[in-house]
């Protein structure tokens, strides 16, 4: 009998969310969700909830490395495996990503209340301050390429 590795899973798991059309078709997820929120559309709440749990498995794995939203996905497993950070927190760049967080809460409870314009302003803030984590990630993991190739 094989048994599955939680390392196997893990790596597969990973690989096919590093297609960038994975990638990519979940960044408006959250503005989804709020726009749900808002509406009290709770079967555009489950559906977009659903893709949330099952994009990451959908795509084939890239064929290259090229796009940046695959860089983007392996340099937060790099960020998270290999140098064992967080994704919160108070040091720059998982501060970003923790205003981001916060923008979320503040988004859903903007749109709970029903208030358009703070619920809009706080969906930006969550994607843009997503975006910046993920941009600032990609910049040390390809830095990271950069140095380890010119060690070679």
């Amino acid at each position: 009998m094989t048994t599955v590795r939680a390392d196997s899973v893990r790596d597969w798991f990973w690989t096919r969310h590093a297609n960038p059309k994975s990638g990519w078709s979940r960044v408006p997820t959250g503005a989804v969700i709020v726009y749900a929120v808002y509406q009290r559309d709770w079967r555009l709440l489950t559906a977009a909830l659903l893709w949330t749990l099952v994009n990451p498995v959908l795509f084939a794995p890239p064929e290259t490395e090229d796009a940046w939203m695959t860089r983007a996905v392996l340099a937060e497993r790099w960020w998270l495996a290999e140098q064992a950070n967080g994704t919160m927190g108070l040091r720059y760049p998982n501060i970003c990503n923790t205003g981001g967080a916060l923008a979320s809460v503040v988004a859903l409870y903007a749109a709970w209340r029903r208030r358009p314009v703070s619920a809009t302003v706080a969906t930006l803030a969550m994607g843009g301050l997503k975006l910046w984590w993920l941009r600032e990630l990609v910049q040390k993991y390809d830095a990271r390429e950069a140095e380890t190739s010119s060690h070679r």
